[in-house]
């Protein structure tokens, strides 16, 4: 993250420990213990990469496709399609006299949920999401922890957010909702506000099974006793006394696997970032977020992210979690004003899993880990 404004969350699935939680760029608290000078405050305060705030806490962005399988999930768990549903993507959706791009300007063809996850098509999306309606979205989106605070006990400048329904709309605009709305919401976009752990809790999440974990940060004097660690590490993946947010947990095995062809597979849109040794394989969702509506001519001029200016390019994420056979940690990726997921958040994602699986021993060391031999 040298140079880059963002974060990086990393959690354990099953006990909810975050076991990393970095705000860039940051800044050196030390400063201010005998008082900071003017001219360094002016330096920290001005900073167009804004360091004073946490961004993993504070910050708050559009999820864009990292929350398509949060839209799959809610509808499958409600019967709105099946893996066998398709829809043709031509590049665009006309509704009601407004179009709706696809990222892929010459369109799909025809795409299957497995496929639209993997080369992440809106089409798809904007169709599952026009059929589910924002208000059903909204109850999966809130069980899986979005729009609210994921630690908010431990700190006060942590932000909930916000996942956007009609009362929603009408309560803070006093306006109704409209059906392009929902749309764009089904792409992480919109009134859709997040932030980067709530983004982390979320794939964990789905990736131990779909059981509600509440996060934590261990110190000295609050750390999990054995018979939590024990009551989280049960057989049935660990979880077997924890809350399921699902209704057929089948549904949450195909959004792991359809992540799954999206970071492993040919045409994946996270494919060049991909592990082989199934030791660090990981399963993953790139994300670009809009910072400023496109217009006709800017989408026609196809400008390099390096061509547009800093503060109007978008915002690249991505998560995943992994080992993929036996997942046990998840992460967030967050690079304010990166561009594309794939090519500025999803790369790192290499680099990490080999970090984070290789010091899951060390871990194993710890007295409360090493007690139960987890």
């Amino acid at each position: 993250m040298k140079g880059k404004a963002g974060s990086i969350s990393v959690m354990d699935i099953y006990t909810g420990e975050v076991i990393a939680m970095y705000s860039s760029p940051s800044y050196n608290p030390n400063s201010f213990l005998f008082g900071i000078s003017q001219d360094e405050w002016q330096l920290i305060r001005n900073n167009p990469l804004k360091p004073l705030i946490n961004k993993t806490l504070s910050g708050l962005y559009s999820p864009g496709s990292t929350l398509k399988p949060i839209v799959a999930l809610s509808a499958l768990e409600n019967g709105i399609m099946d893996t066998n549903f398709k829809v043709q993507c031509k590049g665009k959706m006309e509704l009601y006299g407004q179009t709706f791009h696809c990222w892929k300007e010459k369109g799909h063809g025809y795409m299957s949920l497995k496929n639209a996850m993997k080369q992440s098509c809106d089409t798809y999306f904007y169709e599952i999401a026009r059929k589910l309606g924002v208000d059903k979205l909204k109850v999966t989106a809130d069980k899986f922890g979005l729009g609210h605070k994921v630690l908010g006990e431990y700190f006060e400048n942590e932000k909930a957010g916000q996942f956007p329904d009609t009362k929603w709309k009408i309560n803070e605009l006093n306006k109704g909702w409209v059906l392009g709305e929902t749309l764009i919401t089904g792409i992480g976009q919109g009134y859709t506000q997040t932030t980067p752990i709530q983004l982390c809790l979320m794939t964990a999440q789905i990736a131990n099974g779909g059981y509600k974990i509440k996060p934590k940060i261990l110190t000295d004097d609050n750390q999990l006793t054995s018979e939590q660690v024990k009551k989280a590490m049960q057989e049935s993946n660990g979880i077997a006394s924890y809350t399921p947010l699902f209704d057929d947990q089948n549904n949450i095995k195909i959004i792991q696997e359809a992540m799954f062809s999206s970071t492993n597979e040919i045409m994946g849109t996270s494919y060049r970032s991909r592990i082989d040794d199934p030791k660090y394989q990981f399963a993953g969702k790139t994300g670009t977020a809009q910072v400023k509506r496109i217009s006709k001519r800017e989408r026609e001029l196809d400008l390099k992210t390096s061509q547009i200016p800093y503060e109007e390019r978008d915002h690249a994420l991505y998560v995943a979690f992994g080992p993929y056979k036996n997942p046990r940690y998840s992460l967030s990726i967050i690079v304010e004003h990166g561009g594309s997921g794939s090519v500025a958040a999803a790369p790192m994602a290499t680099k990490l899993f080999k970090l984070i699986i290789d010091r899951h021993q060390y871990r194993k060391q710890l007295s409360y880990h090493k007690e139960i031999n987890i």
